[in-house]
């Protein structure tokens, strides 16, 4: 017998075992399990309710499963099933839950014991290898397992029952399931070739000479509390005015003036406390390294970048550090004057954060992104800039506060926050089909190899206009208004901000 004979021969003879005996009940819920992973809705629900929590790391998981999805979806049913043609068992399970057998039983009896479509049954039009459900349920679960792996057992044990409930319904054999899952679970993996899982140790940073001063109760403390950020609200507030008796936690709105706030509190406190987004935490850095004044960073944004990379997840991460006065120092950079902690980015970005913030009120921050780009992607233009003095027309350029990984894809982390440079990455967009290779590099996996994208470390940067007009430019992924030529300048070390020392 050839390979393939055996394996069809033990498909059919492990298929008959798995649908042997009467167990109606079981029929059914697998029929039903199916059926709800039919077209990847059950991962898009599991995928919605990650989502819908307030944790950094569920949605990540949620993004990541559904990226695999897509990816093992369109591998098994576009490609692999048209290149193996394999046809399904002759039998699939009634939704009745009767049960299928080969020559025999219920529905052998009533299609005369020589297969058939039963009453009532639900046969798939496509083929049979390999199973499109098993896939994307293992490409699911390893993306939401790489993020979360406290998840990695309900939602691996989900994954499993959805391949086995497509071999006991007898739309596929065995092996159809098995494939099905090893397609996916490296479907799975290679999402991180596009997107880099953050390590989980927090980045390095300086070691003060002095440290911040511990406040176990905020004395000394002024926090304020942007309730218009992400996650921040003045629940948060309430409970951090409970925690923390003796600062003055202070309540700022889409309708206050926020730098002002920030310079008033920093002229009464010994330390300042900001609890935001990004945003947020970039004005009250700038204004606590001008004044000498160690931060306190609560989380409380959509993203939380800086405070990821710092190594601060959560209100007690930020609250222990406090009362124990650990601290380190952090690297500063400016735009004219103008604080920024992450990035600072001219070119398409502009137009992407611009029509991001047009369209969240109605769809939310994370639909309005994806929108966005895909906007941005189909109708952006590149802008004419003088680069260091040289001109050059520009799709997007961008600096990062500190080195960003990895070097040869989209910037996702940094391992050290105190290292003195700038990470400044270009598309080029004076190239031949500029857009369409950048597309394309990054969907492959190769954009450190593209001659449109160009990387370099710097201290400083100069960017220009070359004609009346401002340099469009976003500071840690907000839009700001600019002058006619810029300088993005390093000051190393230049923060003191509140972290817990390893081995606390």
């Amino acid at each position: 017998m050839t390979i393939r004979k055996r394996i069809a021969a033990a498909d059919h003879r492990l298929l008959g075992r798995m649908t042997a005996g009467d167990r109606r009940a079981l029929d059914q819920a697998m029929i039903a399990l199916g059926r709800a992973a039919d077209h990847g809705m059950l991962w898009v629900a599991v995928a919605a309710g990650l989502g819908s929590r307030r944790n950094k790391w569920t949605r990540r998981a949620a993004l990541r499963g559904l990226a695999g999805m897509a990816i093992a979806s369109a591998s098994a049913n576009v490609l692999a099933k048209r290149l193996v043609g394999r046809a399904r068992p002759d039998v699939p399970l009634s939704p009745g839950g009767r049960r299928a057998r080969y020559g025999g039983g219920a529905i052998g009896r009533a299609t005369g014991g020589t297969g058939g479509r039963p009453p009532g049954g639900r046969r798939p039009q496509s083929t049979s290898f390999p199973s499109g459900h098993a896939a994307s349920a293992a490409a699911f679960a390893t993306g939401v397992a790489l993020e979360v792996p406290a998840l990695a057992v309900p939602v691996g044990a989900l994954a499993a029952a959805v391949g086995a409930s497509r071999a006991i319904a007898r739309v596929h054999y065995p092996s159809d399931v098995l494939a099905g899952f090893a397609l996916g679970a490296a479907a799975g993996l290679v999402t991180l070739r596009w997107w880099p899982r953050r390590p989980a140790e927090p980045a390095a940073a300086a070691r003060p000479r002095r440290g911040a001063p511990a406040s176990p109760d905020g004395s000394g403390l002024v926090l304020i509390v942007n309730v218009s950020a992400g996650t921040a609200s003045a629940e948060l507030a309430d409970s951090l005015g409970e925690r923390l008796p003796e600062a003055d936690v202070i309540l700022a709105d889409a309708d206050d003036d926020l730098e002002s706030l920030f310079v008033k509190a920093a002229a009464r406190a010994r330390m300042l406390g900001v609890a935001g987004g990004d945003g947020s935490i970039r004005l009250a850095a700038g204004i606590a390294a001008d004044a000498g004044l160690p931060l306190l960073v609560i989380p409380g944004g959509t993203f939380n970048h800086f405070a990821a990379d710092l190594g601060v997840g959560s209100v007690d991460d930020a609250l222990a550090a406090l009362r124990d006065g650990d601290s380190v120092l952090v690297d500063v950079a400016t735009a004219d004057g103008a604080a920024f902690l992450n990035t600072a980015s001219t070119g398409v970005y502009v137009d992407l954060v611009k029509a991001r913030e047009e369209l969240e009120p109605a769809v939310g921050k994370w639909p309005a992104m994806l929108i966005a780009l895909v906007r941005v992607l189909r109708t952006g233009k590149p802008v004419d800039l003088l680069v260091n003095g040289r001109q050059r027309r520009v799709w997007l350029l961008f600096a990062g506060n500190c080195r960003y990984e990895p070097s040869g894809a989209a910037p996702a982390y940094r391992p050290d926050l105190a290292d003195g440079t700038l990470d400044v990455r270009l598309v080029d967009g004076s190239q031949p089909l500029a857009r369409v290779r950048l597309v394309v590099a990054v969907l492959l996996g190769t954009l450190g190899r593209c001659r449109v994208y160009e990387t370099w470390s710097a201290a400083s940067l100069r960017i220009a206009s070359p004609t009346t007009g401002s340099v469009p430019l976003c500071l840690d992924g907000e839009a700001t208004e600019t002058k006619q030529e810029i300088s993005l300048v390093k000051r190393p070390k230049k923060l003191l901000v509140y972290r817990r020392l390893a081995g606390d």
